[in-house]
């Protein structure tokens, strides 16, 4: 099996590779600015995925480290979907030592059954009393 190394070390983070994937692959970050994502990953706490020093997956985690975490722009290359990337930045995100205090929340699409399976989410309790600012 290929070894993945996850790390949270900022100054390995490939942010050309980061803005390729949310710009061309992913479905939600379509026309974030590289200024957009310098500034997010700048003020979060990032999880790269790597393969023989070559970054290929990324998380991020906007936190408090106290009550609240929220996990967002996880994703894998392409060219290495099924190596178990995902579940290793899942896994590596519920088991950093700053992030066990609190409510830990994500939003998915197409990703429930990697994140209930490896991070034990659900539907969150009392949904009604969520809110969204609408745009």
């Amino acid at each position: 099996m290929t070894q993945i190394e996850i790390n949270t070390d900022k100054t390995r983070l490939d942010i050309d590779f980061i803005q390729w994937f949310l710009n061309e692959q992913s479905h939600w970050a379509k026309n974030r600015t590289r200024e957009t994502i310098e500034k997010s990953i700048k003020n979060s706490l990032c999880f790269g995925a790597y393969h023989e020093d070559k970054q290929v997956g990324f998380a991020r985690v906007v936190s408090d480290y106290a009550t609240f975490s929220w996990v967002c722009d996880v994703f894998s290359h392409p060219d290495y979907r099924g190596m178990g990337i995902g579940k290793k930045l899942v896994q590596a995100i519920r088991n950093h030592e700053q992030l066990q205090d609190g409510l830990m929340l994500l939003k998915t699409k197409d990703a429930h059954k990697l994140y209930s399976r490896y991070g034990n989410f659900g539907t969150p309790e009392l949904i009604e009393r969520f809110m969204q600012q609408k745009k």
